[in-house]
Parts: structure tokens; sequence; C-alpha cells
């Protein structure tokens, strides 16, 4: 149970307080506007979908406050890089930053439908009493404002009915057209964040995501119509809702009910997302200064499996292990940038990252380094590449652990390039002062030409160990996931051989997958009363396994072996 709290309970209790938030926000402005007198003449217009449009629309605005600050990069690498006020747990939880903001934007288009639906009976009832024959209370209402002196409650003022009337509205209404707008933008930018769109299309999930610029600017404007109206405190004293309206042929005269008088809410939505926009202009700011900031390209490595590595400079860049950069290329997209983990350590004097040629700004940074070319680029004519980063992610907290799982998948091995070169660095300058004592590396992957680019370093490793009598600091597993018949007959035939026909490595390749379940009651075993942690760079299916896993092996007992599970996003 106590592990089950480290690896979910955190994050658990931080959606809870967070449905409870919208809960509590929803049921809070429902009743305020299902109770009080002085939208007793509103609810007479409109009934029920007077509050049910506007509890979902304070939620919205609180969800819209929220919404920004998951993606404020450098504010969460700033938090997370504070160990003053970030602890290792809350420093997982920012690390699950995109999770949030994810399930934050599928509560906006909750409400948004919510909104949208309720205030669509709105605008008919309105319409619909606006034109409605005299002799009921909600045509009387909706005529104040025709005689001067008078405030109207029915913000329709022409005499057009629907449907003509309610497309009149949405379409001539700042309150409609903001509505139409901001409702088009976010269906766009929730649409083209699928998976499939963002893998496949990423240019597409880029360029319509920037249409939150729009969308907020429409939200905040959605208001400034003020089309919500109820009646005003000086009214209510002398205008009694409740009483005047059974008499409400004879509002205005003499010994009667004075005719009630109206205000519109004023708008609040600016009010809570000022504070995050500021942030996040801020944000903005930053990233374009550092933008501008010159990077130098010293190297262009060419590796199998449509895989290069760029090795860059950059004054003043400093990194961890596992941290990530956005990289843009104007010679491709003078706008694009795009997300890659850091191969290189920071004892390094360059910074490097890997890139696996699988869509057109891939391909377009390939050739535009000459890759496609078979003589020799020159530097002067390598394209200008601008950075924005490093940012901190899970694996930045390798180094607290005594022993750790590092699990990669395919090019999902890129964060631990960076983690195994520190470790190498550290062992060849001084390995007393480093608390990891015990590696088991993972890595997963279909094809057997994709293991080369990354084996060099995993020679150094094992040779650097085997000469410091330590070769038990590091173990790992590499598993060929998409072999076939051939490439089985072909590994039984080499099997006894010293070194791996495939990496050349000690270790041989295993085929297939892991079996999950005894590696972590294995590595249990082995060090009992411990605390592990599992880093992955993966896919969600993998995440889920590793996740179960981690909670089933850990002990109920503090004192016993706990299996902490973290994972790369970004």
């Amino acid at each position: 149970m106590g592990n089950w709290v480290e690896n979910e309970g955190l994050s658990i209790f931080v959606v809870l307080v967070w449905l409870g938030l919208n809960i509590f926000l929803f049921w809070w402005f429902y009743l305020a506007y299902d109770l009080p007198q002085n939208f007793f003449y509103t609810r007479v217009l409109l009934g029920r979908a007077l509050a049910l449009a506007r509890a979902p629309a304070a939620c919205l605005n609180f969800n819209c406050m929220l919404i920004l600050l998951p993606v404020c990069r450098n504010l969460l690498s700033f938090l997370r890089g504070s160990s003053a006020c970030c602890s290792t747990r809350v420093r997982r939880q920012l690390d699950r930053n995109l999770t949030f903001h994810k399930m934050v934007a599928w509560m906006i288009a909750l409400h948004t439908a919510i909104h949208t639906i309720a205030h669509l009976f709105n605008v008919e009832w309105s319409v619909h009493a606006r034109v409605e024959e005299e002799g009921t209370l909600a045509a009387m209402l909706s005529r104040l404002g025709d005689s001067p002196n008078e405030s109207y409650i029915n913000f329709y003022r022409e005499t057009v009915p629907n449907p003509v009337g309610g497309l009149y509205v949405a379409f001539t209404y700042l309150a409609g057209l903001t509505g139409v707008i901001i409702t088009l933008a976010l269906i766009l930018i929730i649409t083209s964040s699928t998976k499939i769109i963002r893998r496949s299309y990423f240019e597409v999930f880029w360029y319509t995501h920037h249409l939150f610029v729009i969308f907020f600017i429409g939200l905040v404007i959605h208001g400034a119509g003020r089309i919500v109206r109820g009646q005003t405190a000086l009214s209510l004293a002398e205008h009694i809702p409740e009483i005047c309206s059974k008499n409400f042929t004879d509002w205005g005269k003499k010994g009667a009910c004075p005719v009630p008088r109206f205000a519109g809410n004023p708008p609040m939505t600016w009010k809570w997302v000022v504070g995050p926009m500021f942030l996040y202009l801020c944000e903005r700011l930053v990233r374009f200064w550092r933008s501008q900031q010159k990077v130098v390209i010293t190297k262009v490595v060419i590796h199998p499996f449509k895989t290069i590595e760029l090795q860059m400079m950059k004054k003043g860049f400093k990194m961890e292990v596992g941290q990530y950069i956005f990289v843009k290329c104007p010679a491709v997209s003078k706008l694009e940038w795009h997300p890659f983990t850091l191969t290189s350590a920071p004892e390094e004097d360059y910074f490097s990252i890997h890139v696996r040629i699988v869509g057109d700004w891939t391909e377009g940074l390939f050739n535009a380094c000459g890759c496609d070319k078979q003589e020799f680029q020159e530097a002067w004519k390598l394209p200008k590449i601008a950075v924005d980063g490093p940012f901190g992610t899970a694996s930045e907290d390798v180094f607290s652990y005594e022993t750790v799982m590092l699990v990669g998948a395919g090019i999902g091995v890129t964060p631990f390039a960076s983690v195994l070169k520190s470790v190498w660095y550290k062992y060849c300058h001084d390995a007393t002062n480093l608390k990891l004592k015990k590696i088991y590396f993972y890595w997963l992957c279909r094809d057997t030409h994709a293991f080369e680019w990354f084996a060099d370093l995993l020679q150094s490793l094992e040779t650097q160990m085997q000469e410091r009598n330590n070769a038990e600091f590091l173990s790992y597993n590499i598993y060929l996931t998409g072999w076939d018949e051939t490439q089985a007959t072909h590994f039984v035939m080499h099997h006894e051989e010293e070194k791996d026909v495939i990496t050349g490595l000690k270790q041989k390749t295993l085929y297939g997958r892991p079996n999950w379940e005894n590696e972590f009651k294995t590595i249990a075993r082995q060090h009992p009363g411990s605390r592990i942690g599992v880093f992955l760079c993966g896919p969600e299916g993998l995440a889920d396994t590793l996740n179960k896993q981690s909670i089933s092996n850990s002990e109920a007992d503090p004192r016993g072996v706990h299996f902490i599970f973290n994972k790369e996003n970004f």
C-alpha cells in the first residue's frame, strides 16, 4: 500500500482535489443562479438553463486558468531544480505536466459542451419570449426596455422569430460570435491533438494548437456583451419578485409595484486567466530570447536506421542527464519547434541529439544538413539552428537512487544515453562519491540496425567496469522484438561465440520480450529494503505494465523494497 501511494497516491490526490474543485464550483454557481431573488425574472425567461449555463462557465474559467500552467516549461524547470521548494515526490508530479494538461483540456471540452447546449436553449427561449404575444409574464419581461427609462432583461431586442432569430444572435451578438469562434477553435485543437494526428501529421497538430491565442482572446471578451442580466439591488429593495410577479400587469401604476430594473453581469473571465496569461507571455519571451542565441553545429554523424546525430555548442549552455531541448531549423520551417532528448552527458563540452527520420520536418533537417549527399559537407554550409532549453525530466533523478532500472523502447533509449555517458565519466574521475551502485538496463527494439549507434557506448562502459573490477555495476539486456525465423536460426548458430553477433557485446542479444514479473521479483530479492527507481522512455502500454509491476512487487512494510516508477513525458 505504501508504494501504491508513492507511485499513484500523489497524482490521485491532485486529481481528486482538481475534480473536487470542479464539482464545488459547478454546484456553487448553479445555486448562485438558481436560488437568489435577483435572478428570479431571468429564470422566468430561461428556466433551469440559466444555472446550467453559468455553472459550467465558472468551471471553464477555472480550467482555462490551469491549462497554460503545465506548458510553462521554464517555470516547471525552475521549480523542479529548486530543491528547497520541490521534493522528489513533487518533482515526479511536475513530470506529469502534460498528462494534467490533457486532463484539463478534456474537462474544458466537457464544460464547453454543457455551456453551449444550455445557451442554445437560452437563445431559443429568449427569442420565443420576445416574439410571444402579450399576456404572459415572459412576454412582459421581454418588452421591458422598449420604453424610455426602462432597463431590459431579455438581451434579444429584435422581433424576428426562430430559427432566423437564433442565427441572428449567434452571428451578430458579441457573445454569440465569440462563442462560435472559440468553440470551433477548441474542436480543432482537440481533434488535431489525437495520437494519430500528432505522430503522423505533427505540423497539423503544431499549427492548430496555436489557435489557443484566438481561443483566449475570444474567451476574455465573450462576456463583455453582458447578456446574462439580473435585477439590481436597489430594485429588489422596492420590488420583491415573488410578490410583484403575481400582478405584473399593474407594474408602474400608483400603489402597485414599480417596474423592476436590471443590469448585466460584469465579465469575470479575465480575472481568472490574466495571471496564467502573463506567466505564459513571460515564458514565450524567455523562449524567444533563448532562440536568438547563437548555436553552432560542430558535427553531424549519420547512424544506421535513418538516424542522425547533431553535436552542437552554445554559449552558457548547461544541462543535466536526461533533459530535453526544443529545436527549430529555419531552413526547414521558420515556426516549428520539435522536442528532442539530449544524448550527451553534462561532462562533455558539447550537447547532442539523435534524430530519427520519420516525417517531413526530420526529412527536411536530414537534407539541410547535407546527409542526402555523398560528398563531405563544409561546416559553413550547415543550417542555422535555434535551441530552447534544456528542460527537466524524470531521468534527472537517476542519481538519487542506489539501484535503478532503465527501460528504453526503440529510439526511447536516447535519455539513457546521457545517463550512461555521465556514469562513465563519473567512474573515470571519481566513483567514490557516486550514490548509484547498480544499474539494470533494458533496451527493446524491433530492428537489428537500430542497435549499432548505441553499441559503442555500451562497449565503453562494459570495458570500463571490467578494468575497475566492478563488472556487476551495469547489467544490461537487449531484446530484439521484431525477429523472424531466419534471424533465430542465425542466432542459434553463433550463440556460443564470445561476443554477440549483432551488437559485438559480451552480453548476448535476447529475442522476444522480457518477462517483467520475473525481472522485478529477481531484482527485489537481490536488493531487499531498497528504494529502486524505475525509469522508462517508451510507449503507454509498456508504461502501464511497468507501473503495475512497480506497485505489485513493492512491500507494504516501509522498510521493505519499493519500486518507484518514473516516465519520460514531453
